[in-house]
């Protein structure tokens, strides 16, 4: 049985989202908590794997269950559960404990076909950033960067623009082996909010290891001035990485929102997927 979690969770105490012996990650602490549910070890598969610091508001997984575990979740308290899948989530908020810094949203019987990764057809990040117009905010420290300098938002939207499309995003990414660099950039602007904090969204059919922060990074500097709007074209079309810009803090980010084809064509997806790209990264 497959099963569809929808997760949300404040990454500043996590080492990202992939289990690490040793380490406190998401994927540890919620294969974790399931298991004590399911009574076995179970494995999750993630639409996009964090790093460390960085935040989830819309992160999606899945869980394939065996026979066995699937019994556990249908019987609760030796008692036949209601909606045994979409009680799941709830049991799994139990077993977190109170005020903890990741949770379940949802859960659900997957559509036929559903993979949380391959079947995926966009991802949407957005970064916090202040700057000495926006001010620094205690509050919201643990999910907003900052930086001393006053940025000029209208030439960061500017530079962002000149970067969408499909390309080979190699100068924003950190390499590794056997992995694609291409990917389709859909969205990438630039705005401030109401209390002046400048915020970026950031859609792609799917990310390289540090693409969006680097994306960033290099956004704030054409804002600070060290860099002009067509450079980054320009950089982006070199394929290398370089340090005309800096790669900013994870803290400032999060993922939004993952986004699926309808339900007849998630299995095609996943297949396209597969034979595309078998790392389609992380942000």
């Amino acid at each position: 049985m497959r099963i569809r979690l929808d997760i949300a969770y404040d990454g500043t105490g996590f080492r990202g989202w992939a289990r690490q012996p040793g380490l406190r990650t998401v994927q540890g602490t919620l294969e974790g908590a399931l298991e004590r549910i399911v009574g076995s070890a179970v494995q999750l598969v993630v639409a996009g794997r964090t790093d460390a610091g960085v935040h989830a508001a819309g992160q999606v997984a899945h869980v394939d269950l065996d026979e066995a575990q699937w019994a556990r979740v249908e019987s609760r308290h030796g008692r036949a559960a209601h909606d045994p899948a979409g009680s799941l989530a709830g049991r799994m908020r139990g077993v977190l404990g109170a005020y903890p810094d990741v949770t379940v949203r949802q859960s659900m019987i997957a559509p036929e076909g559903f993979d949380a990764r391959f079947s995926a057809v966009w991802r949407r990040y957005r970064y916090r950033l202040a700057d000495e117009q926006s001010g620094y905010d205690p509050l919201v420290r643990h999910d907003t960067t900052s930086i001393r300098a006053s940025l000029d938002v209208d030439a960061m939207d500017a530079a962002a623009q000149t970067l969408i499309g499909l390309w080979d995003f190699a100068a924003y990414c950190k390499a590794r082996d056997d992995a694609t660099t291409i990917r389709t950039l859909l969205e990438y602007r630039w705005r401030r909010d109401e209390a002046g904090v400048l915020v970026a969204e950031v859609k792609a059919d799917a990310f390289c290891h540090s693409m969006v922060r680097a994306l960033v990074g290099a956004c704030a500097a054409v804002g600070e001035g060290r860099l002009d709007v067509g450079d980054l074209a320009v950089i982006r079309d070199g394929l290398t990485r370089t340090s005309e810009f800096k790669v900013l803090a994870a803290r400032g980010l999060s993922l939004l929102e993952v986004g699926y084809p309808a339900d007849e064509l998630l299995a095609a997806r996943a297949e396209q997927t597969r034979a595309r790209r078998e790392h389609p990264g992380d942000a």
